[in-house]
C-alpha cells in the first residue's frame, strides 16, 4: 500500500516588520557578542512566559534573540533584518501556479515511483509547498507566512531559524550552485541543519539558563489531515532531518570552526549528511554509453550533451519508504535535534547515480538509470527492495529474451496499462552496479537499451584521502559534484 497521507502542520506564528528602535542599519563591530542595541542575551522580560505579545514585546523578543543566537553560534549579526508576516493567501498568491513541468522531470519522479504518469510533477509541488510552508527568509527579509489572524502567536523555534538564516546570510552567504537534485538536497542540509540545530541549542540554554517565551498554552498550530506526496515530502525534508545531525557532528567533532569550513565546503551528496562521518565525499561518475535505437531520441540540455540528473540516496529512501517497501526508522530517545533518520540497508551502500530519458515514438517517455554501489551486496540488496518496490506496484515479472545475456542478472516487469505508473521496467544487477530501465512496453526495452554480452560496471576504489573513485580509463578520479541551487525541489 502506497502511503499517501501525512499530518501537515501550519504554524500560526504572527510577525509584523520591525527595525532595531535608536539603532543604525549596520550594527557597531566594536559591540560586544550578545548585546544588541539595548537588548542583551541574558535579558529577562516580564512578558516571558506569555504567548500573545503586542508589537513592542515581539521587537524586545526578536533582539533578545538575535544576541543570544550571537552567544551559542560566536558570530555577530553585522546588520538589522526585516521582519513581516503574509496571510497564506498572499502566499499562495505570490508563489502562483508553476508551468507545467518537462517531460525529463516528469518522467524522472515517474521513474522513482514518487509522481505517477498522470500527475504533472509541478503540481504536486504546488500543493506541496503551497500548504506547508511556514516562514521564509529572502534579502535580509524574513517573512512568515500565518493564517491571517491579528495576534502575535510566536512560536519560539520558528523565529530562532529563520534569524538564523539570516545570520547566515550575512556572514557566509545563501548562494547554490549544484547541478543536481542529489546537490541541491545536500547544500541545503548544511543551512537548513544549522538552522535547526542552534534553536535546539537554544531550547537548551532556556532549559537551563535563560528566561525565554514560553511555548504557546493554546496549539501554536493548526493540524488538518490532508493527502499529498509522501515521497516529495520526504524527499524535500531530508535537510532538514538530517542536516541537524549532520551539522551537529562537526560541532562535536570540529567546533563551529568545523560548521564554517562546511558553508564554504558544502556537501555533494545526501549521502554525506545520513553518514556524517563520509563528509567530505564525492559521487561515482557513471559513464553511459548510448545504444538506443533511431526511433529513440537521447535528451540533451542546452549544449547539445546528454541531460543527466543524480536523483540520490536521500531520495531512494524517500521512495522507497513512500512506496511501503521500508521503514523510516524514528529515533524515540529524542537525543538528536531531529528524530528521523534515512539510512536503511537497501540505500545506505548508494555511491553514485545517473538518471537518462528518451523521447521515442508519439512523445512518449523512457529512462535509463544507473546506480553504483559500494559493494555487490549493497547492489543486490538494493534491486531487492526495487523489485518490491515493482511488485507493491503490482508489477508482473514476464519473459524477456532480450534480457538473457551471460553475466548479467536481469529481470523484466510490465505494469498494467491501467496504473498510473503503467509500462515496462528492467532490473539488470553486474557487480556494484544495479541498471533500471523504464519503458512504455516490453518491446521498447531492447530499443532503449540492449544489454551488451560482457558489460561490465565501474568498480569502485577508494583514494588515500578516502573518496571513492570510478577506475575506469576515462574516469581516473571522482565524479561531478559542485554545491547546490535552490529550491532544494528537483
Amino acid at each position: 500500500m502506497r502511503r499517501g497521507t501525512l499530518l501537515a502542520v501550519v504554524a500560526l506564528v504572527v510577525l509584523s516588520g520591525c527595525t532595531l528602535p535608536y539603532s543604525p542599519d549596520r550594527f557597531d563591530d566594536d559591540r560586544e557578542l550578545g548585546q544588541i542595541g539595548d537588548y542583551a542575551h541574558d535579558d529577562s522580560f516580564a512578558f516571558d512566559g506569555e504567548d500573545r505579545l503586542t508589537k513592542a514585546q515581539l521587537e524586545a523578543a526578536t533582539y533578545r534573540s538575535m544576541a543570544r543566537i550571537e552567544v551559542i553560534r560566536g558570530l555577530p549579526f553585522e546588520h538589522d533584518v526585516e521582519l513581516e508576516v503574509i496571510s497564506r493567501e498572499e502566499y499562495r498568491e505570490q508563489r502562483g501556479e508553476s508551468a507545467n513541468a518537462s517531460a525529463f522531470r516528469n518522467e524522472l519522479w515517474r521513474g522513482a515511483f514518487v509522481v505517477d504518469g498522470e500527475t504533472d510533477v509541478n503540481r504536486a509541488f504546488d500543493d506541496l509547498y503551497g500548504g506547508a510552508v511556514q516562514g521564509y527568509y529572502s534579502s535580509d527579509r524574513i517573512v512568515l507566512v500565518t493564517d491571517g489572524s491579528d495576534e502575535f502567536r510566536v512560536d519560539r523555534g520558528t523565529l530562532v531559524h529563520e534569524l538564523v538564516h539570516a545570520l547566515q546570510d550575512q556572514r557566509f552567504g545563501l548562494e547554490r550552485h549544484g547541478e543536481t537534485l542529489d546537490e541541491r538536497r545536500a547544500e541545503e542540509g548544511v543551512l537548513e541543519g544549522e538552522a535547526n540545530y542552534v534553536p535546539y541549542l537554544y531550547d537548551q540554554r532556556c532549559e537551563a539558563e535563560w528566561d525565554c517565551l514560553a511555548e504557546p498554552s493554546e496549539p501554536a498550530t493548526e493540524i488538518a489531515e490532508r493527502p499529498f506526496n509522501v515521497g516529495l515530502f520526504l524527499s524535500i525534508y531530508v535537510p532538514y532531518a538530517e542536516g541537524p545531525s549532520f551539522v551537529s557532528y562537526l560541532h562535536e567533532t570540529g567546533g563551529w570552526d568545523a560548521v564554517d569550513r562546511a558553508h564554504d565546503e558544502r556537501p555533494t551528496t545526501t549521502s554525506e549528511l545520513i553518514h556524517p562521518e563520509r563528509y567530505p565525499d564525492e559521487p561515482v561518475e557513471i559513464d553511459l554509453e548510448d545504444r538506443s535505437a533511431e526511433d529513440w531520441e537521447l535528451e540533451t540540455d542546452g549544449d547539445g550533451e546528454p541531460r543527466t540528473e543524480t536523483v540520490g540516496e536521500a531520495t531512494l529512501f524517500a521512495s522507497l519508504w513512500a512506496g511501503g517497501v521500508i521503514d523510516r526508522p524514528i529515533d524515540e530517545g529524542g537525543t538528536e535535534p531531529v528524530p528521523y533518520n534515512y539510512s536503511d540497508p537497501a540505500t545506505d551502500g548508494w555511491a553514485g547515480d545517473e538518471f537518462r530519458v528518451y523521447e521515442g515514438p508519439g512523445n512518449e517517455t523512457a529512462h535509463v538509470w544507473s546506480l553504483a554501489w559500494e559493494s555487490e551486496a549493497d547492489a543486490e540488496a538494493f534491486a531487492d527492495a526495487y523489485r518490491d518496490l515493482l511488485a507493491a506496484n503490482d508489477a508482473e515479472p514476464v519473459d524477456d529474451p532480450d534480457a538473457a545475456v551471460d553475466g548479467v542478472d536481469a529481470d523484466t516487469y510490465r505494469i498494467d496499462a491501467n496504473d498510473p505508473f503503467a509500462g515496462a521496467y528492467r532490473v539488470a544487477v553486474d557487480d556494484e552496479t544495479v541498471e533500471i530501465v523504464g519503458t512504455p512496453a516490453v518491446d521498447d526495452l531492447e530499443a532503449v537499451r540492449p544489454i551488451e554480452d560482457g558489460e561490465t560496471a565501474p568498480s569502485l576504489e577508494r583514494d588515500a584521502a578516502g573518496l571513492s573513485t570510478a577506475a575506469t580509463p576515462d574516469a581516473p578520479g571522482a565524479g561531478s559534484g559542485s554545491p547546490a541551487s535552490a529550491p532544494a525541489d528537483g
